[in-house]
């Protein structure tokens, strides 16, 4: 494994730009504990993305038990996936799409590299058109163009100062947040009657009901490719199960309570739900402006890891340029994606969300058998693997995990054929990841079975 360069000791320091970018985290510079995995993800997912994500089983008609059975299944699943990625940080010292090349080899690795550099241009510009949307609804005469570039901005100068900001940022945002959304729930269930009277008509509910754990699934799911970046600095010997507990309770809490008031808003707003924003604005009455900023903010702290982890994948990709300004140049993408997707925003953000995860699952899959049921993550092992340019087994599992997981799609352009006889129901998420997982076993049984 590569040894971190010689900077200067970088420490807690809050106001100094990271001086690293892929490379390991040597031992004298690992800090931190695993409470600030918590904060990290409660605070980065208290959203926009997660708050908009809410109306999506009102939108498919789903009442009350059905809803909240879905966010809740779709959640624990995300969580738990979400943490079993950070909990590898530790161990390697490296970003986690870094962690990829031990798996897949440096060049094999550049497939999900690069399906996760296009990922986090597509959540950075889905968070940065939401916020633009809201600071529209508090500043009319504001054009939603000088509002992108507001909010990118401010974005781009927190992913730029890096990993200790970050997470400076995400702990001061989960209490701001939750406090401002603490209010917004109490508000929401003051109209607990209108809540209480939602009876939609509905039928074939279990299409319905995947299609949203699904999507709640590849919403908190998707950090996945994230996860070791924001451990990566804490000490080797951090509890690995510590670590996925902090990561799940803050991912689980934050998506499962903001997609709850998104739907209760979604049914308190009836027929004027098409704009998330304007709908909470309207439902909060005089807190409604307060709750479009805290929106806002939400999408600034998820925005700032969208940023910051898409510049270390464009490292695992072999661009040997400068972190920044490898930062600076996706926020200028985003921008102008941002721009581009104004309209049709909520057929985009939903075909988004499904499409997001068919990689994602296969790729997780084959990480986690790699690193929970092999362990090989042993220094000489990593320096062998890391030296070859692709590793077949890893590659091929993970392309085994997408292809088998066809049938069983149901996307915005392509449905399966298991799925149609499902009625639409789309399980290629778990297919995809139970299969690249089980052929990586097979495949290394012989090379690495104790």
């Amino acid at each position: 494994m590569s040894i971190s360069p010689v900077h200067p000791r970088y420490g807690k320091r809050i106001l100094q730009v990271e001086p690293f970018g892929v490379e390991a985290v040597a031992a004298e510079e690992r800090h931190g504990g695993v409470g600030g995995q918590f904060t990290l993800w409660l605070g980065s997912n208290l959203t926009i993305a997660d708050f908009a994500l809410g109306f999506l089983p009102i939108s498919l008609g789903l009442p009350w038990s059905w809803t909240i059975a879905s966010i809740l299944l779709g959640n624990v699943l995300g969580a738990l996936l979400l943490g079993g990625c950070a909990a590898m940080g530790p161990s390697y010292g490296t970003p986690q799409l870094i962690i990829g090349r031990f798996t897949f080899g440096r060049i094999g690795n550049f497939l999900p590299a690069l399906l996760n550099y296009v990922s986090t241009i597509g959540w950075f510009t889905v968070n940065n058109i939401l916020g633009s949307f809201g600071l529209r609804v508090l500043f009319p005469a504001l054009a939603f163009w000088e509002a992108s570039i507001l909010l990118v901005f401010v974005q781009s100068a927190l992913a730029i100062y890096g990993h200790n900001l970050i997470h400076t940022y995400e702990r001061v945002m989960s209490v701001v947040l939750g406090i401002v959304f603490a209010v917004a729930t109490v508000i929401s269930l003051t109209h607990g009657t209108a809540l209480a009277s939602y009876h939609p008509a509905h039928t074939a509910l279990w299409p319905m009901f995947a299609i949203m754990v699904a999507s709640a699934f590849s919403y908190i799911g998707s950090w996945g490719p994230y996860a070791s970046d924001y451990s990566r600095y804490l000490p080797a010997d951090t509890s690995r199960a510590k670590i996925i507990g902090a990561v799940f309770w803050g991912s689980f809490l934050s998506s499962v309570w903001l997609e709850l008031v998104g739907a209760a808003v979604a049914v308190l707003a009836g027929s004027s739900s098409a704009d998330p924003i304007a709908a909470l604005h309207a439902v909060m009455g005089g807190f409604g402006a307060v709750a479009v900023v805290a929106i806002i903010l939400g999408g600034t702290a998820a925005d700032a890891l969208n940023l910051y982890s898409n510049a270390l994948t464009a490292g695992a990709l072999g661009l040997q340029i400068p972190r920044a300004w490898l930062t600076a140049v996706a926020g200028v993408l985003g921008l102008v994606l941002s721009l581009l997707g104004e309209g049709r925003f909520e057929q985009n953000y939903s075909n988004f969300l499904l499409m997001l995860g068919y990689w994602m699952t296969p790729w997780a899959g084959v990480l986690l058998v790699d690193f929970y049921v092999w362990r090989r993550y042993q220094a000489r092992e990593l320096d062998t693997r890391n030296r070859q340019s692709i590793f077949w087994p890893g590659l091929i599992s993970f392309l085994i995990g997408i292809v088998v997981s066809l049938p069983f799609m149901d996307g915005p352009f392509y449905e399966g054929p298991v799925s149609k006889a499902l009625g639409g129901a789309d399980l290629t998420f778990y297919v995809g990841f139970l299969v690249a997982g089980l052929v990586y076993a097979l495949l290394t049984r012989r090379r690495y079975a104790i």
